[in-house]
């Protein structure tokens, strides 16, 4: 299988090649570069959604990662101003099937190439993507380099490259991503096709967001339930949160393996907790949570990501459609007596939620936030204002 896959060339390359994957086992497929010119190091993982690619591209989650694109168009609705995640794009490149075509949508203002280009992102186009990921899902998350440069291909130089780098398991990446200082919403919220993103000043409740790389659509659901929000770096102390007066806390998505984060964030975590305060977390959140309540984490062999993950609520035992992007999970085999979980995958049983029967505290490992969608889970941000509700009436 490895011989094959060693000489394997992609079946839409028809140009010469400008580009080239090098996997850490060997592995390299040429294509056609794109983007930045020159290239990138990081893991590659792919991404099953059919839309949304602006969206995931853009969230600070995806931190030293090289994304494979399943679905083969994209691009095709070009880049808008809109659906954006974070001002900074963290990832390291993106893998494409097809070359990217002229966009076709009304929002669009420019082509997802010259996008990455002034970003400087490295891209590649014409690969076996399904090949790709069929790798992924039988030897595991693999690092790779990622290179656009029609006039050095030389493999051996890019496995050098590639097999130095540390990868994502011990990496503390959230210090990189996190915002530098603290700022207050823009008080976006929902979106309408006529008028954009609506601003909402309504507030009855504060929020404090502790941010680990928190996409925008988080905050702007929050915004909708006429929240004030306050997004505070991820090493702020228990003190200064408090000093902010919130009515609950919120802990972030982002990227990196969680039990390093944890060392920054955990003692200030545990203070909450203590304290009783109404605390919420979404995927990094979440793991983050879980060890303050004394559960573990580890790195999965592939990782969720994409737009169609059936999650089991074992409360009610409905399902939810929902989107994913996480390489590292809660372990199922280490989980305290005064922790419930609450939600577990339908693909292969790992935990997607659970709550705290000591604390005021619950978290998901999916995204409720998710844009475009699915939207099944919004319900979770309600829930999290309830028990803010419950406790500004009980202080």
């Amino acid at each position: 299988m490895f011989n094959k896959e060693k000489q394997a060339s992609s079946n839409f390359l028809s140009s010469q090649p400008t580009g080239i994957l090098v996997f850490e086992n060997g592995l390299s497929i040429k294509g056609l570069g794109l983007g930045h010119k020159g290239y990138a190091v990081g893991e590659v993982c792919f991404n099953t959604s059919m839309t949304g690619y602006q969206e995931i591209i853009t969230d600070p989650s995806y931190s030293d990662q090289i994304i494979n694109f399943t679905f083969p168009h994209i691009g095709n609705v070009g880049i808008n101003l809109e659906d954006i995640e974070s001002e900074k794009i963290w990832l390291k490149g993106v893998i494409f099937a097809k070359q990217i075509t002229e966009p076709s949508n009304y929002r669009s203002f420019e082509k997802l190439d010259f996008w990455l280009k002034k970003n400087q992102i490295v891209g590649i186009a014409g690969l076996d993507t399904r090949m790709i990921t069929n790798l992924i899902r039988n030897q595991g998350a693999l690092k790779a380099t990622i290179v656009n440069d029609d006039k050095d291909l030389n493999n051996q130089k890019y496995l050098n490259e590639c097999q130095k780098w540390p990868g994502l398991n011990g990496m503390e990446l959230t210090s990189k991503v996190t915002t530098k200082q603290v700022y207050n919403w823009n008080d976006e919220s929902f979106w309408t096709r006529e008028k954009g993103y609506q601003i909402n000043k309504d507030y009855k409740y504060h929020i404090v967001v502790i941010d680990f790389g928190c996409k925008k659509n988080i905050l702007r659901n929050f915004s909708k339930l006429k929240t004030k929000l306050t997004v505070v770096p991820c090493d702020t102390s228990y003190e200064k949160i408090i000093n902010l007066k919130p009515d609950g806390i919120f802990l972030s998505n982002g990227p990196g393996d969680p039990a390093e984060t944890s060392k920054i964030v955990n003692d200030t975590i545990l203070q909450i907790l203590k304290n009783n305060y109404p605390l919420f977390g979404i995927c990094l959140g979440h793991q983050l949570l879980a060890h303050a309540l004394g559960c573990k984490t580890k790195k999965m062999h592939q990782g969720h990501r994409g737009a169609n993950h059936p999650v089991k609520n074992l409360n009610n035992n409905l399902v939810e459609i929902t989107s994913q992007n996480h390489g590292f999970e809660v372990d199922k085999n280490l989980i305290p007596d005064d922790v419930d979980v609450t939600h577990i995958s339908l693909f292969d049983q790992s935990i997607e939620g659970i709550s705290s029967k000591k604390y005021n505290a619950f978290s998901v490992q999916y995204h409720p936030e998710a844009s475009p969608g699915p939207h099944d889970s919004n319900y979770l941000f309600k829930q999290f204002i309830s028990k803010v509700e419950e406790h500004a009436q009980k202080n």
